[in-house]
């Protein structure tokens, strides 16, 4: 039996059978180092690049470990992100499928407080959640760690990049000190050392080599001769390129809001993701980029990680990272689940130094390429092929996937080829329709009924965010 193989694992029949339904069969390299300690309950440390399959590692060794009968918090996971916190608990809801009468909640900051009351009270097997949030729900005396058996600690480079240390001492506090922690990282700076050392009991070091295939990702680097040379510079690959889904990294919140601003001027569909959002302006821009209505994306690392993005046809590096490692995170953006995709960074002779830190790390040499010419800059630009309505009914309202797509393609309605992504929140529903039948789409849905009733559909425009 291969000793990638998930059924080489002590894992109880349900987890197994379920995985091979999902045909989840062979391990991720970060899965078959860590998952063996895991499940020996050992504490571990394991660093490794986003979409290296870390969720489905430590999601399998809590829920191996969960005691169902026992109705308690069993189980914390810690996310920088709602948008990571909610792609984690979809994958772990996912996972423990063959589980039955299995809890998981998702308590994240953004979101009303009264109702994660009523759930907590209801109780839970395992809490997914961001720290502020996690943190007052203690502090109120609503939220009970003291059965907690396994702390995960996920994305912890950005978590303390985000300034969350404080108040993981806090929350840490709540927990009993006999217990499993399993720590989660893209990078392992000396802060993370410092955390792992304190809260952690010998833990095992499992580390992924965070380079990437060449034949999935192609890296390109331009010199520039200046500054003022970037919007242009990036302009050129933009319209050289065109991809229909780019990610553009900024290293600070006001140049990631300049830069969209300014390819906005310029014609792209471009949005900017940044701290300074509030979380309703936030879950609109990632369903516009993700349901391809916006080609360009402009954030930083911080608003940038748990991203549930499918496929990047490009990354973009407005500046250099100020960490090699990071760098390498953001280009594995694109070219993931066997999908090719391109990596451009921007630098100038003030960058050179890290462009040296970067062939030392990659070791490699790193040779420039040519910027596309400058006529380019008079082509007009590519608009995004979809556009997205939103309907104000959702999971509460009863209202599914399903009901939509009907509606949409019911008697003289659109095509199901015309139909994009659809997804689905508490009381909000979004659906990414052909741009060229947009305005027939809008008028079926304004018109027509979901589940009997009527509900105020219209299109999110790029302005709602300006």
């Amino acid at each position: 039996m291969s000793q990638t193989c998930f059924s080489s694992l002590k894992l109880r029949t349900g987890l197994l059978e379920n995985l091979a339904s999902l045909n989840y069969l062979a391990m991720t390299p970060i899965q078959a180092k860590s998952l063996p300690h895991i499940l020996a309950g050992k504490d571990v440390i394991a660093q490794g690049k986003t979409g290296s399959g870390k969720t489905a590692a430590f999601g399998l060794g809590l829920l191996e470990k969960l005691e169902v009968k026992r109705f308690c918090v069993q189980s914390l996971v810690l996310c920088p992100t709602r948008e990571l916190a909610d792609q984690v608990a979809k994958e772990l809801r996912k996972l423990a499928r063959a589980i039955n009468n299995i809890k998981i909640l998702t308590l994240c900051g953004g979101m009303p407080f009264g109702p994660q009351i009523g759930s907590l009270e209801h109780g839970a097997h395992i809490v997914v959640g961001t720290p502020g949030r996690i943190e007052e729900h203690l502090r109120k005396g609503i939220l009970d760690l003291q059965h907690l058996t396994v702390f995960v600690l996920d994305e912890a480079d950005r978590m303390l990049d985000m300034g969350f240390q404080v108040t993981l001492d806090t929350i840490i506090e709540h927990m009993p000190h006999k217990r499993q922690t399993l720590l989660f990282s893209a990078t392992y700076p000396r802060q993370i050392q410092a955390i792992a050392k304190r809260i952690m009991l010998d833990p095992v070091m499992v580390q992924v080599v965070s380079t990437h295939d060449e034949a999935s990702i192609e890296q390109r680097f331009y010199k520039l001769n200046n500054d003022e040379q970037r919007m242009d510079a990036l302009r050129l690959l933009l319209l050289e390129n065109c991809p229909e889904s780019a990610l553009v990294f900024c290293n600070t919140r006001r140049e990631t809001q300049e830069v969209a601003d300014e390819l906005v001027q310029h014609g792209f569909s471009a949005l900017a993701l940044h701290g300074d959002l509030d979380q309703k302006a936030r879950d609109q821009i990632l369903v516009l980029f993700s349901n391809k209505s916006a080609s360009i994306l402009v954030a930083t690392d911080v608003a940038s990680r748990g991203l549930d993005i499918d496929a990047l046809d490009a990354v973009i590096n407005y500046h250099l990272s100020r960490d090699t490692e990071v760098h390498v995170h953001r280009i594995g953006r694109t070219g993931r689940a066997g999908s090719k995709g391109i990596a451009c960074t921007l630098y100038t002779d003030k960058e050179s130094y890290k462009i040296g830190m970067l062939e030392d790390y990659l070791e490699q040499g790193i040779n420039n390429t040519m910027l596309p010419p400058a006529s380019l800059l008079n082509k007009t630009p590519y608009q995004p092929g979809m556009v997205t309505l939103q309907i104000d009914g959702g999971k509460k309202q009863k209202v599914r996937p399903g009901d939509i797509l009907g509606a949409l393609t019911g008697k003289e309605g659109i095509t199901g080829k015309q139909v994009g992504k659809i997804i689905i929140a508490d009381n909000q529903a979004w659906v990414a329709i052909n741009r060229e039948v947009a305005k027939p789409a809008l008028k079926k849905l304004e018109e027509g009924k979901l589940k009997g009733r009527s509900f105020r559909v219209r299109q999110i425009r790029r302005q709602a965010f300006s």
